[in-house]
């Protein structure tokens, strides 16, 4: 049992680390981050007694640590962690997967790319957007793949950032996959796309099969961190659009402060602003270990308080009504597991009762509710 403001936990589960979580019709999927576990799948219909009701393993070598879930379909990523140890006939993509019955999913295909694989992806239920490495790329582009019929994905659209096509004569102008497609995000004819320490992306989809740019924004230099979540709010606040964006408290070093969480103006969408921030109370900007700060805020936004993910502080809710000045509203530090020195909040969730599922990286799953 932890401690919080606001939260009370209702049930932890005593699971493998995960790098995502996703509620769909009282059903919680878990994408692991360590091999030999896969994708956790929980009945939570009584969300103080959560139980298992299916298991999918992955391979030595590689992690299925994304998942997500629509129109009777689950996708998980498969990526290369340590290439060496993975069976010779492995190749990195997307399991594609039947869960209209939840408790035995059926393996439709897999879908491969080259190289490392698909890191994190989003999914309306028809079309896939990846992040995924390619021949002749540098680092992770942004792939559209139609899903259609999940038995026979399709590829039909990418977008890179110029440089990361050598194959095809560019030259990047930064060091090795530094620059690249972390995380895409689809609202409307619109992807909300992270590109690591090439700030962000607004791309335009009304054409699916040849994504064009908008806007860019970026601020890496001279802050240090990745950028890792670019996340639209789906309604205005105060008469304004707005892009909620996390940096990642990582790819730094432990003399520089931890990450934290960006408010964007896009009413412009052509000319994005930052106008607000939101760092945790205790950190005063002194230098800080590595996975302190800011990682994932929830994805799926019902209001204008929003979950975090804070890694070494655990869950913060912060209200951005006022979103010159985001405000924290509640938090939940979990214990650590046993042996673990503190707290990886990975990734949070909210369902349709509004309870808030909160993953650690390293183990565990709470679930929680604001009170």
């Amino acid at each position: 049992m932890g401690q919080g403001k606001g939260v009370r936990e209702l049930a932890y589960v005593d699971c493998s680390g995960g790098g995502q979580v996703v509620v769909e019709k009282s059903v919680a999927y878990v994408g692991n981050m360590v091999s030999p576990d896969g994708t956790l799948i929980l009945d939570v219909s009584d969300p103080k007694k959560p139980r298992e009701i299916a298991r999918l393993g992955m391979v030595a070598g590689a992690h299925s640590h994304k998942v997500r879930v629509a129109n009777g379909l689950m996708l998980v990523n498969r990526e290369f962690v340590s290439p060496q140890l993975a069976p010779r006939d492995f190749r990195g993509g997307l399991g594609v997967y039947d869960v209209s019955d939840p408790r035995n999913p059926k393996r439709i295909c897999e879908w491969t790319t080259a190289g490392k694989g698909v890191h994190r992806f989003d999914f309306d239920g028809e079309f896939a957007y990846i992040s995924a490495t390619e021949e002749g790329y540098v680092g992770h582009i942004m792939k559209i793949l139609d899903l259609r019929n999940p038995a026979h994905p399709e590829e039909v659209g990418r977008w890179w950032i110029p440089g990361q096509w050598t194959a095809g004569g560019e030259q990047p102008a930064w060091t090795g996959a530094d620059h690249r497609i972390h995380h895409p995000l689809r609202l409307g004819n619109r992807l909300y796309t992270s590109c690591w320490l090439a700030g962000l992306r607004i791309l335009d989809i009304d054409d699916i099969a040849k994504p064009k740019l908008v806007s860019e924004l970026g601020w890496s230099p001279p802050f240090p961190w990745p950028t890792h979540t670019a996340l639209p709010v789906p309604f205005p606040v105060r008469g304004r659009r707005l892009m909620i964006v996390a940096d990642e408290d990582t790819a730094r070093s432990d003399k520089e402060p931890p990450a934290f969480l960006w408010m964007v103006d896009i009413t412009d969408e052509r000319h994005p602003v930052p106008f607000g921030s939101f760092q945790v109370e205790a950190e005063d900007g002194s230098p800080r270990p590595t996975l302190t700060g800011c990682h994932q805020p929830c994805e799926k936004i019902t209001g204008t308080e929003i979950p975090v993910a804070w890694f070494a502080h655990g869950l913060r809710v912060v209200d951005f009504s006022n979103p010159h000045s985001p405000r924290e509203v509640a938090w939940y530090l979990p214990t650590p597991a046993q042996g673990v020195p503190r707290v990886q909040s990975n990734d949070v969730t909210v369902d349709d009762r509004g309870l808030i599922y909160l993953i650690d990286r390293v183990r565990g799953l709470h679930i929680l509710e604001r009170v």
